[in-house]
């Protein structure tokens, strides 16, 4: 039966240690499974005890390689599983490793889904809808999403909405109220607010334009399309003219005003 002849400490990794058997280098085994199965100069190893030597070493691997993934930032226990995949970890070790992070309380779903929330809550750019659907693709529970969803008030969604829609109407300036407040609410579903708390939010938000703005906006648009419908004859020019704006959302009274040719200036 081979017996251990020799074990040195590893250059670059002072936690893992060479094993070697006969004077001849064998394998390598991390510092807990060396203490586990008190491997020393004069072990006998038999194959029973290699597999169960490689197998624990295996999962402290994993369970190492775990831990400095974790070391940036929080993990759920899917991306933990999926990176360990990526570095070609067999299911079993991937399970054993994963019940070693939990007892020593390195993995906790709950705890993950909660801080992911009041990260993404701090920036105030994302809405509920769309931190639900992350947290589910991090393989996060439905169940554990709702809890975490605490996180977020509806009193703070409607806060949010509000800012991310004072923000999108200073950037349009030359559209129409009503294709002001489409865009708004777009924008807003976009970044994953429900609709009741975007009609809640812009109720406290201006989106109305006065008069001026209005007008201003439609001359903006009707002088662009002027360009394009120049050679037409006049009533089809006109009649063209009222198609395009009305779709952009101006009102057909100062269309009408704006055909009619002495406010044209």
């Amino acid at each position: 039966m081979p017996n251990i002849t020799k074990i040195t400490t590893q250059k670059k990794r002072k936690d893992r240690y060479n094993i070697f058997v006969d004077e001849k280098y064998a394998f390598s085994v991390d510092e807990e499974v060396l203490l586990k199965y008190q491997l020393k100069k004069g072990t006998e190893l038999d194959d029973l005890l290699l597999a169960e030597i490689q197998f624990h070493d295996d999962i402290q691997k994993a369970f190492t390689d775990a831990l400095h993934y974790l070391s940036y930032r929080m993990r759920s226990e899917s991306e933990i599983r999926l990176y360990l995949k990526k570095k070609d970890t067999e299911e079993p070790i991937i399970k054993e490793a994963i019940y070693k992070l939990y007892s020593f309380n390195y993995l906790d779903d709950l705890e993950f889904a909660k801080a992911y929330v009041r990260t993404h809550v701090n920036g105030g750019n994302k809405g509920p809808t769309t931190l639900k659907l992350e947290l589910k693709e991090k393989g996060i529970t439905e169940k554990l999403v709702l809890e975490a969803m605490k996180e977020y008030p509806f009193d703070l969604q409607i806060e949010h909405a509000r800012k991310l829609a004072g923000k999108s109407i200073k950037k349009e300036k030359n559209i129409s109220e009503r294709a002001l407040r489409q865009k708004v609410e777009q924008t807003l579903l976009r970044k994953g607010f429900p609709r009741e708390v975007i009609l809640e939010a812009l109720e406290d938000v201006t989106v109305e334009k006065d008069e001026d703005e209005q007008w201003d906006s439609l001359c903006h648009h009707a002088q662009k399309l002027e360009r394009r419908y120049k050679n037409l004859e006049s009533f089809e020019h006109d009649q063209k003219m009222k198609q395009a704006l009305y779709r952009k959302g101006f009102p057909i009274e100062l269309i009408e005003r704006y055909l009619s040719g002495p406010d044209l200036d």
